[in-house]
C-alpha cells in the first residue's frame, strides 16, 4: 500500500508517518531526506525540478520494496500533495503497480504550525512564510483522504490514522475528517 501523507509545511506529515511505520513497520521515504542524500549541500535548490526527482526516487524506491513485499505499507513524506498532478501521479503509479493507495491529510491551526516550524528541519526551506505561500496555492485534494488535526494528541491521530488504513478496503468512499469524530 502506498500512502500520501498530505499538507501543510508543519502540519506533523512527519510525525504521523514515523508513528505509524514503526507501529507496522513500515517503510517512511522522505522527500526531503532523499534530496540531502542525493544533492551536495551547494547544489540543494528547493525547486519544482528538484521536488518531482525526488518524489521519481520515492516511486522507483516503492515499486522495488512493493515487488518484493506487496503486503509492505510505504509512506511518501516531505511533500505537501498541494497540487493535483502530484497527487494524481502517486494515485496512478500506485494503480499501475497494482497496489492499494490511500492519503492521510494532516491539518493544524496556523498557531501549531508556526511552533513546529520554528523547531528546525532536514529543509532549510521550512518557515512560517513557506506555510503561509503553500497555504496560498493549495489546491483541494478531490481524492479520499481521511483528513486528520492534529493538534489532537499523537496517540489519538495515530490511532485513527491506523483503524482508518487498516479498515478501509478499497481507494473510495467519502472524505473523512477527523476533527469531527
Amino acid at each position: 500500500m502506498i500512502i500520501l501523507m498530505a499538507g501543510l509545511p508543519g502540519s506533523g506529515k512527519t510525525t504521523l508517518a514515523r508513528e505509524l511505520a514503526a507501529r507496522s513497520n513500515s517503510l517512511v521515504l522522505n522527500k526531503d531526506e532523499i534530496r540531502a542524500s542525493v544533492f551536495p549541500r551547494e547544489e540543494i535548490e528547493y525547486s519544482t525540478v528538484q521536488d518531482d526527482f525526488c518524489v521519481r526516487v520515492m516511486l522507483d524506491l516503492s515499486a522495488i520494496t512493493l515487488n518484493k513485499t506487496p503486503s509492505q505499507r510505504v509512506f511518501l513524506d516531505g511533500r505537501p500533495f498541494s497540487r493535483r498532478y502530484q497527487v494524481n501521479q502517486v494515485v496512478e503509479f500506485a494503480e499501475w503497480l497494482g497496489q492499494p493507495w490511500r492519503i492521510l491529510h494532516c491539518v493544524c491551526s496556523e498557531e501549531t504550525a508556526r511552533m513546529r516550524l520554528q523547531e528546525g528541519h532536514v529543509a532549510e526551506n521550512r518557515d512560517f512564510e513557506l506555510y503561509r505561500r503553500m497555504k496560498a496555492v493549495f489546491e483541494p485534494i478531490e481524492r479520499p483522504q481521511l483528513v486528520i488535526d492534529t493538534d489532537r494528541p499523537l496517540t489519538q491521530c495515530v490511532d485513527e490514522a491506523e483503524r482508518w488504513l487498516a479498515g478501509s478496503s478499497d481507494s473510495g468512499g467519502a472524505t473523512l475528517n477527523s476533527s469531527q469524530g
